[in-house]
Parts: structure tokens; sequence; C-alpha cells
């Protein structure tokens, strides 16, 4: 059975329509994407859970580190 991408697609499409709509008309480029999927995969009895990271081609894993950090603190900040 195909994984159905559409969730991930979702939150990608609302991302980017949240940083154009607090930035219109800036100067602005994406510098840094790190994407982290959770995946539930459920083979007879039992459930694997995976999580997977991806970071954009360019990026250094300190910077990475660093973004992921980050978004870690903001997550808890609310």
């Amino acid at each position: 059975m195909p994984i159905d991408q559409s969730r991930l697609g979702r939150v990608v499409q609302e991302q980017m329509e949240a940083i154009e709509a607090d930035h219109p008309g800036d100067n602005c480029e994406i510098a840094g994407v790190v994407v982290v999927v959770q995946v539930i995969c459920q083979e007879d009895d039992e459930i694997n859970l995976e999580v997977r990271t991806r970071a954009a081609h360019d990026m250094l894993p300190n910077a990475a580190i660093g973004l992921l950090d980050q978004a870690h603190r903001n997550l808890l900040m609310g």
C-alpha cells in the first residue's frame, strides 16, 4: 500500500502560506529546511514507530541541529 503524502503536503502548504502572510513584500528567503516525520507501521499484531528527519541537501548537520533546537524551544513556549 503506498503511503498517503497529502498530510505532509498540507502541512508544508500551511507553513508556506503563514510565512507569506507574515512577510508580505519583504525581501526574505527560505534559508534552512528540516522535515521531521513520525511513521507508524502496523505489521500483524505489532506496531512500529519511526521518526525520520531530512534536512536541505546543502545544510550542515550542526545547522540542522540548531534549527531543531530552536523549533523545540518554540513548541515549548507555545
